[in-house]
Formats: structure tokens, sequence, C-alpha cells
């Protein structure tokens, strides 16, 4: 995706959501670096649906970050609004509250969903899946 070198680049992540706990535990959660194989993190945070919009249209990240309980803008529907009209668009990793919601993602078009409150171990594994099929990347071995 970047002429840049690994080395010097960063994974710009995209958050949305508009409850600053769910945004902090994202964070704490995902750290500095998701994976040894990935360049350092660099989170970027909004709160309202249409800031989410603006931000990604930028074309500047490799990853976003989506809380599907949000409001009045709800993650989903913003997944699935930035699926249907970016030609591009990042890889979009949903948070959901319910289990049972899970089911949603597929109507969001969501690439990934992960369960709310914030797994720190899963979380961060599920991202770096993501980044690195953006990235174009090979999976590490387990």
């Amino acid at each position: 995706m970047s002429d840049q070198p690994r080395s010097e680049r960063t994974l710009k992540v995209l958050l949305y959501s508009d409850d600053r706990s769910t945004r902090d535990q994202v964070r704490l959660a995902l750290g500095r670096r998701v994976a040894s194989d990935l360049p350092e993190i660099e989170v970027f945070d909004t709160a309202t649906g249409p800031a989410a919009v603006k931000a990604v249209e930028s074309g500047a990240f490799d990853v976003l970050v989506l809380d599907g309980e949000a409001v009045p803008f709800g993650g989903m529907g913003l997944s699935r609004q930035l699926k249907e009209e970016l030609d591009d668009c990042p890889p979009v990793l949903l948070l959901v509250a319910r289990v049972a919601d899970a089911w949603l993602a597929t109507w969001s078009k969501a690439d990934a969903v992960e369960p709310y409150p914030v797994d720190p171990i899963r979380l961060p594994r599920t991202l770096a899946e993501l980044a690195r099929h953006r990235l174009g990347l090979s999976p590490v071995a387990n």
C-alpha cells in the first residue's frame, strides 16, 4: 500500500466510538504494536459518525475499528456505508456488545467482529490479521 519502508511507516488505525471508556479500552488493548512483524500503530479517535466518515475519506487509514453500539450513528451502519461508498475501504473490525449481534456484521460488511468488553489478547490478534491482509503481508505461522 505504501512505498515507505516498514521501519519508517506506522500502521494507522481509525477508532470510532462515542464512548470515551470504549476508546480508552481499545487503545490500551492495542498498545503500541499489535504484532512483531507489523509496524507500530498510531490510533486516531473519532467520537461522531460524520467525523469518522470524513477521516476515512482522507484515505489515510489501514484498519478501522468501529463501535457497533455507538449512538446515534452506530458502527454497523457506518461500516455498511463506507463499504458501499468507497472503492478501497480499509478493513473494518466491528465491536459488538452481544455475541448474538455478530450476525449483523454480515449485513454491515465488516471484515471481522470482536465482542465488547474488549479482550486484550484477541483484539490485537484480529487487528493484526486485518492489517497484514491490507498491507499484502503473509500471515505469520503459529
